[in-house]
């Protein structure tokens, strides 16, 4: 199929973005390759996110808004999925090729959806794939490195027949891995297309703090189900990184406290045994999903 006749539909889920939101809709509305239909829910923002997406919903036939009340706070993991599947639920278009979870913090290029396109025809078992994300940092855009196989959470594009074999998200936090991990074991590729760029305005975690950040990360892995050795490794391995001590403590509590508090983890035991059979392999440095 043409990059140029596929038919994408994105959900975006958003909260309290007043101060980037304007800049990702103009992103989409200046594609070469515009969505057959754009759903952004906003997840209860106190802000102006609503009446700004309600604006250009105003606007363009193509762009629907759907509104959440405030549940008060902000729910790691589980918020942005029960709100892209509140968006997900009220889509009309049915007969989408692809399916995009876009955050609206975002800025890129207008062929940027045109190049992912490209790359997902040049590679016919391609499920997930998406930009690089550049962190813009006192004005200046530093890549965020992460494994090959990961695609960030913030612009995430499934091919259908991939989305309909991995069934959804899971609804909680490290749902931006299960996805990939389960992908790759029913046998679909997952990459980040590192040559097309994608700016984030506010960069993940910020809000959170060192502390916080490093937290969430170790509950994350915890709840999709990391080898305990792999997540020590990882752990040991954090300690060489600034801050020192802070971060490796916060992912290791993060990761530990999970089985102290009894939290749930991903009920899906074969994709979990897959995980963890790689990282075990990739401790063995043999090949895995990694490389």
């Amino acid at each position: 199929m043409s990059p140029n006749a596929v038919k994408y539909v994105i959900i975006s889920p958003v909260r309290d973005e007043e101060a980037n939101l304007a800049r990702t809709i103009e992103s989409v509305i200046n594609q070469s390759v515009r969505p057959c239909e754009w759903m952004i829910v906003n997840d209860g923002s106190t802000d102006r996110t609503a009446a700004i997406a309600d604006s250009y919903a105003l606007q363009h036939d193509w762009i629907r808004v759907c509104h959440r009340d405030n549940r008060g706070f902000r729910k790691a993991g589980g918020g942005v999925v029960d709100a892209f599947n509140d968006g997900y639920r009220n889509l009309r278009a049915k007969d989408w090729d692809f399916i995009v979870k876009l955050d609206g913090d975002l800025s890129f290029s207008p062929e940027y959806f045109q190049s992912c396109f490209r790359a997902f025809e040049a590679e016919e078992k391609l499920g997930i794939a998406g930009g690089t994300i550049y962190n813009v940092i006192n004005g200046q855009a530093i890549p965020e490195v992460c494994p090959a196989f990961h695609v960030r959470g913030a612009t995430k594009i499934y091919r259908r027949a991939c989305w309909d074999a991995i069934g959804g998200f899971w609804p909680a936090p490290g749902w931006d891995t299960m996805d990939e991990v389960k992908a790759q074991m029913l046998g679909w590729a997952t990459r980040t297309l590192s040559e097309l760029q994608v700016l984030h305005h506010r960069p993940t975690g910020k809000n959170d703090g060192t502390w916080g950040a490093g937290f969430k990360n170790g509950r994350a892995n915890y709840i999709c189900g990391y080898h305990p050795l792999f997540m020590l490794l990882k752990c040991a391995k954090r300690l060489r990184e600034k801050p020192y001590l802070i971060q490796s403590a916060a992912l290791f509590w993060g990761f530990i406290s999970g089985y102290l508090q009894r939290v749930r983890q991903v009920d899906d035991r074969a994709t979990i045994k897959y995980l963890r059979r790689q990282q075990l392999s990739r401790l063995l440095g043999e090949k895995t999903i990694w490389r």
